[in-house]
Formats: C-alpha cells, sequence, structure tokens
C-alpha cells in the first residue's frame, strides 16, 4: 500500500544539522498521546530541550546533564 514505507538514506559526506554553522540543536521525539513526530530545540541558556506535541500540545522538558546521553531520538509517554 502506498505510503506505509519509509526508505532513508544517509550521505556521508554531510554534517548533521546540529554541527552546522548558525543551526539551533535539536533532538527528535515521537509523541505518544497522539503518535507524531517532532523536533525540540535546545533553549537559549543551553540547559535544557523544550517543545511540545504538534497536535494536542503537550508539553516535554529535557534537562541536559553533563555526562548525558548521545541519543537524538526520543519517545515521549
Amino acid at each position: 500500500m502506498a505510503g506505509e514505507n519509509l526508505d532513508m538514506t544517509s550521505d556521508a559526506g554531510r554534517r548533521p544539522a546540529v554541527d552546522r554553522p548558525g543551526s539551533r540543536p535539536f533532538v527528535g521525539v515521537r509523541f505518544a498521546c497522539c503518535d507524531v513526530y517532532n523536533r525540540v530545540y535546545v533553549n537559549p541558556a543551553g540547559t535544557e530541550y523544550r517543545g511540545a506535541c504538534p497536535r494536542c500540545g503537550r508539553g516535554i522538558r529535557l534537562r541536559i546533564a553533563p555526562h548525558g546521553t548521545d541519543s537524538r531520538f526520543f519517545t515521549a509517554f
């Protein structure tokens, strides 16, 4: 059925968006409440990532720890 598969490739020559000059750091979050994905951006102070579900508006806050994780994708339940 059309639209059920997602094919993703990576270009080894490109740098991730978080490493490009002038870009804002972000993590990807799948909001289980509405089963949607959204980027969550770091706050101006650089202490946490803040965002919300694009459908219902449920907020999320991910604090940044000194020895945190290398993960770039999360699920909010």
